[in-house]
């Protein structure tokens, strides 16, 4: 909880953790130099959210029209198939019982994003987040959009590996995400690009 408050609770701009309440007229040039830096992040998680959103929805599409009802598609023999089947639970297939806790997750998941975006001005962040997002966003729009129903609607999975669960772009987009920032955090990068050392 401390670490989610620390990471949250950053400054605006990296430069304001411990800034003087006077700046000098250089230190006020660099601080405004970082305003268009911090925007080109936002751009960065927003683009690559709506790239990963896309992508997986693209797939789905796809999916449920050429292959649900269908027999599997072998991609690399016994070890790789592409399968349809619709998944009440969380990624994986974890968790049927609980959709409606899995969608209002995903919202909350979605909304911390969005509150973090504004202190954002790390690139690798910008990915890692922008990953969750749109993995986020592309589970979603199923849960809310396909039955049975609103909020209680069936994800699409169709990649099938051998003696594993079934999963689709949204899921891979949330892994390597949550990856990336584990990654991060070991190596003590904040979201505002600041470095600490524990």
């Amino acid at each position: 909880m401390a670490e989610a408050e620390r990471i949250i609770g950053t400054p605006d701009t990296p430069e304001a953790a411990g800034a003087e309440p006077e700046q000098s007229e250089e230190q006020a040039t660099d601080t405004g130099s970082e305003r268009p830096r911090g925007k080109r992040r936002i751009a960065v998680l927003f683009g690559v959210a709506a790239f990963a959103y896309a992508l997986d929805l693209v797939s789905k599409m796809i999916v449920v029209a050429k292959l649900e009802h269908h027999a599997p598609i072998e991609i690399i023999g016994d070890w790789l198939k592409f399968e349809a089947i619709r998944n009440a639970g969380a990624a994986f297939g974890f968790g049927e019982a609980f959709t409606v806790i899995f969608t209002v997750i995903a919202a909350a998941v979605i909304v911390v994003i969005a509150r973090l975006a504004r202190k954002l001005y790390s690139l690798p962040w910008a990915i890692a987040l922008g990953l969750l997002l749109g993995g986020a966003l592309g589970n979603l729009t199923d849960r809310i959009f396909r039955s049975p129903g609103v909020f209680e609607g069936a994800v699409v999975d169709f990649i099938a590996p051998k003696h594993f669960a079934v999963f689709n772009l949204a899921d891979s987009a949330i892994v390597c995400g949550g990856i990336l920032i584990v990654l991060l955090s070991f190596r003590g990068l904040d979201p505002d690009g600041t470095v600490h050392k524990d």
